[in-house]
């Protein structure tokens, strides 16, 4: 199935954020013709350029966002405007819908109002894809929709399984934002129920790498080893652990689900090994070759669920996908970029 997309008209929303424009990197690669929309709240335009810049493609600017070589474009696009988005996703054969209020846990604690934003924003996109009559659409959920009682001791060796994010029927997700995005899913599922949506869903979990910004938790961590902070900062106990998955492998298995899942069936996507926060920071610093004198843990800021892993089991069998990047060479790749770009600093919450 290499040349699925070849040619294929594709739409994502939220392309110029973090994963979004990784994918946007492996899509062109593919050959595909590739629509940005994205509102750049928490995207960045410098991310979609980029890209291009990258992979040869010429681009000129325009009053409604940027047209671009091989039929590649930017819109700008606001997905809470139903029309809108109606217009926007109209004559795409594929939709990967990637938009979302969100952040790292302290943006996700301190504005729950705003991830509400999410259920009219998944509304309007499966809506309008079901409207405009694409072919398939792609939805990143998360690993936030898991109940939090599967998720509160530390050292914990439970896997996340896909049906557990309704265990004994009931769902009980992380916070707003992980009763929006799973709401989102069911949204989906409604549209695939009744209207035939070919549709497939992928959750994801602590996606890190390349060109991240440090509202979130592995950029943070490298910013604060590389400027040498000592006594060296850590949010919360140190104890929580989470699966961390690089962006390349997210892209990998949101690709491949797209390609093969039509049902709105749901895949997890993340490597089954759980590294806590400590043991996380200890890699970048033998990496870095420097370890603080002294380690902090601030037991005031958000750490978070205290354990999160997915088991990947259904991802492996139906997608032919597995992780091809450890932690450590994941880290060795996104702190090596680091380094070399010398990112501006993102206040982590907002």
């Amino acid at each position: 199935m290499k040349n699925f997309y070849n040619n294929k008209k594709v739409f994502i929303t939220g392309g110029a954020g973090f994963i979004g424009h990784h994918l946007l990197d492996k899509l062109i690669k593919q050959g595909a013709n590739v629509t940005i929309g994205d509102n750049l709240f928490s995207g960045d335009i410098k991310n979609i350029l980029r890209i291009w810049k990258k992979n040869d493609i010429k681009f000129i600017k325009k009053n409604w966002g940027y047209e671009a070589s091989g039929g590649n474009k930017f819109v700008r696009v606001d997905f809470n405007d139903y029309d809108k988005t109606l217009k926007a996703l109209d004559k795409h054969a594929i939709v990967f819908h990637l938009a979302a209020r969100f952040g790292g846990r302290g943006y996700i604690d301190t504005h729950p109002a705003d991830c509400c934003d999410n259920f009219s924003i998944d509304q309007n996109v499966f809506k309008a894809a079901s409207v405009v009559g694409v072919d398939r659409i792609q939805f990143a959920s998360t690993a936030c929709v898991y109940p939090g009682d599967l998720q509160k001791e530390y050292n914990s060796n439970y896997l996340l399984k896909e049906e557990d994010a309704f265990k004994n029927e009931w769902g009980n997700a992380d916070r707003e934002y992980g009763w929006a995005k799973l709401m989102g899913e069911i949204t989906l599922k409604a549209f695939n129920k009744q209207y035939g949506l070919k549709s497939s869903i992928t959750r994801y979990v602590t996606a890190y790498g390349p060109w991240e910004n440090d509202t979130h938790a592995i950029i943070m961590l490298i910013r604060r080893a590389i400027n040498k902070k000592d006594p060296y900062l850590i949010w919360g106990s140190g104890k929580q652990d989470r699966d961390f998955t690089y962006v390349e492998d997210i892209v990998s298995g949101t690709m491949a689900a797209c390609e093969s899942i039509t049902n709105a069936d749901i895949v997890n996507l993340g490597t089954s090994i759980r590294y806590t926060m400590v043991e996380s920071v200890n890699l970048i610093f033998d990496i870095l070759g420097w370890h603080p004198r002294k380690l902090i843990f601030d037991k005031s800021k958000p750490e978070g669920v205290k354990t999160r892993a997915l088991d990947i089991k259904k991802a492996k069998k139906l997608l032919n996908w597995q992780p091809k990047y450890t932690f450590k060479k994941g880290l060795k790749q996104t702190i090596e970029w680091f380094v070399k770009e010398n990112p501006k600093t993102v206040e982590t919450i907002r």
